[in-house]
């Protein structure tokens, strides 16, 4: 059952880099002579270093033999730099491997990661799901973690991943050819099916009036169109953007494996239950690292953790510089790359923006009672605080005035429902999928897939030329104009843009922001 000290063992794991992970091997052999200190190659950390005395540590309490030797542990490739305790368990049964406490050979086409207590416990680590999904395309075959991390990655077809709580039960599973059942992952699409199928957490019905706002809601969840809302406080811009969530279509297997890679590598909640499309609000009062990403070890900011979902920027014009101007990449390209001295990494970010700022410092610039007090000076330097550029990137610009009290009358019109919406959004959403090159959605529309998606009715043209000349946007804003135009004709059920579909577009990109 034992094979002789000094054979080489390998054992696969695996690092995460920004949300992507990459495949690791760890080698491992004991030289003989008198015990001696370990020497670990191949650009690892403090972390991993000390990762050897608390294998040694699992080792004694276990009751396994240790390395006996002076052993040599070498992490492939060289020029990748390893962090993380989750490179624990992999040394250890290298090195158990190597000291003959397992057959090497018993180690072909496995994995392993997980941190060890000094009792042998193994612990749950990050990124496990990630790093699950490089491994299977490196070809390996079974990947031991803590239970909690075989549950998260479970999903991962064509790898097998055991749960295991000790190091004695991973050592003693490999050497006996009886590790803990693989863990039974739910099919993707039937969790995709279960998470898109609740009713509405919180519906628009709650809110009365508001139908215009309410409309670009459903253009903004059609198109995936990046929203602005302006208004005095309580007018229910925050309300209305609370609820944008369960208006957007419904997510999809990979969109799914996305959400979780990157929860995983957080740390939140990974399990499938939990990979629904994300909601972040980050507080104005965020850094740009917070926001965007970053850090020594870069890791996801909110635009990223954001993927797939919504990032609500509430008091938008609060929030630090560098965070606004950083915004302008991620809107554009829909991810974010930060550069370090050791590399650059690149995040994704694609993400629909919906933000919230009150029309002047003190909220009532538009109110007709003469409330604000605010200078025209003191205006003009709150919305200077929004650039040109980035607002020009977001393609809903709409206002949300406060209601009047009769709006609130019980015996008024019955409020627009997230229900009546939803049916609209679907199909707008079904027709964007065939019709656009890749199922790309309108908002995302570039180029000559844009110009031949608008079509070529000579009065929608028309009216376009008329609104352009008159508003003297843009080549961003025609761009951003074509795209709700587009989406407006979809909500309509209707194949070709018209010009009230183009006239209808020109009230979502409200001028409101000007200091007239």
């Amino acid at each position: 059952m034992q094979s002789a000290a000094n054979d080489l063992a390998e054992v696969g794991c695996g690092t995460v880099h920004g949300v992507e992970a990459l495949a690791i091997l760890v080698q491992a052999t004991v030289r003989g002579g008198s015990d001696g200190a370990p020497r670990i190659l191949g650009s690892v950390d403090s972390v991993v270093r000390e990762a050897y005395h608390r294998v040694l540590g699992a080792f004694v309490a276990q009751g396994l033999p240790s390395p006996r030797g002076a052993p040599l542990l070498n992490f492939v490739p060289a020029e990748i730099r390893k962090s993380g305790a989750g490179f624990d368990l992999p040394m250890a049964l290298a090195l158990a491997a190597a000291g003959g406490v397992v057959r090497a050979d018993a180690l072909r086409g496995v994995a392993a990661i997980g941190e060890l207590t000094l009792d042998g416990r193994v612990r749950p680590v990050r990124g496990v799901v990630p790093i699950a999904l490089a491994l299977r395309e490196r070809g390996y075959e079974r990947l031991l973690v803590h239970p909690e991390d075989a549950g998260a990655a479970s999903f991962v077809a064509g790898l097998s991943i055991h749960g295991v709580t000790s190091l004695g039960t991973a050592i003693t599973g490999l050497a006996t050819d009886s590790l803990p059942p693989a863990a039974q992952g739910a099919d993707m699409e039937a969790v995709v099916a279960g998470l898109t199928g609740h009713a509405p957490r919180l519906d628009l019905a709650d809110l009365r009036g508001h139908r215009a706002p309410k409309g670009a809601l459903a253009v903004a969840a059609a198109g995936r169109h990046d929203l602005l809302f302006v208004g005095p406080p309580g007018s229910g811009k925050s309300a209305l953007v609370r609820r944008l969530g369960d208006l957007l279509p419904r997510v999809s297997a990979a969109e799914s494996v996305d959400v979780l890679k990157i929860r995983s590598v957080t740390g939140q909640d990974a399990r499938l239950s939990a990979s629904g499309r994300p909601f972040r609000a980050p507080h104005h009062s965020s850094s740009a690292a917070s926001v965007l990403g970053g850090g020594s070890d870069p890791r996801p900011g909110e635009v990223t953790l954001a993927q797939h979902g919504v990032l609500f920027l509430d008091e938008l014009p609060e929030f630090r510089r560098e965070v606004l101007e950083g915004l302008r990449q991620p809107l554009e390209e829909r991810c974010v790359t930060i550069g370090r001295a050791r590399g650059t990494v690149t995040m994704p970010a694609d993400f629909l923006l919906a933000a919230a700022m009150n029309p002047c410092p003190c909220g009532h610039a538009a109110d007709p009672r003469g409330r604000c007090r605010c200078t025209r000076a003191e205006r003009a330097r709150y919305r200077a605080r929004i650039s040109g550029p980035l607002l020009d990137r977001i393609d809903l610009r709409v206002e949300v005035p406060s209601l009047p009290p009769e709006s609130f009358d019980e015996d008024g019109e019955r409020p627009l429902s997230t229900g009546d919406l939803l049916p609209r959004i679907e199909a707008a959403v079904a027709a964007q999928r065939a019709r656009n090159p890749d199922g790309v959605p309108n908002g995302r529309l570039e180029g000559q897939a844009l110009d031949q998606a608008f079509g070529t009715d000579p009065n929608a043209r028309e009216a376009l030329l008329a609104i352009l000349r008159h508003s003297r946007a843009s080549g961003r804003g025609r761009v951003r104009l074509m795209r709700i135009a587009r989406t407006i004709a979809d909500l309509a059920g209707r194949e070709d843009v018209h010009a009230d579909h183009v006239r209808r577009a020109s009230l979502f990109r409200s001028p409101l922001l000007a200091l007239s």
